[in-house]
């Protein structure tokens, strides 16, 4: 097992996804309820810039922390974050 990884980002991702999860059991609720379509998809927008928005700041977070420390295999790995974002 390894150690925590944690950086100051991470509690600012954490309230981030938390209010998208809470966006998301909203949009489910109004689906059950039969709200319109473009309520939902409103919401739905909502979800996913949050969800856009924690992917970045914690793959940024990465390339700044992460990968100055070890230079093998940083382009490698730089390459594969890019393509995330």
């Amino acid at each position: 097992m390894t150690a925590a990884h944690l950086h100051a980002t991470h509690s600012g991702l954490i309230k981030r996804l938390k209010r998208a999860d809470g966006h998301l059991r909203h949009v489910i609720e109004m689906l059950e309820a039969g709200k319109p379509c473009a309520d939902i998809a409103n919401q739905l927008l909502a979800v996913e810039r949050a969800i856009t928005a924690a992917k970045r700041t914690l793959i940024h977070d990465h390339i700044d922390h992460c990968l100055g420390h070890d230079s093998d295999g940083n382009m490698a790995e730089l390459r594969a974050l890019a393509k995330l974002l």
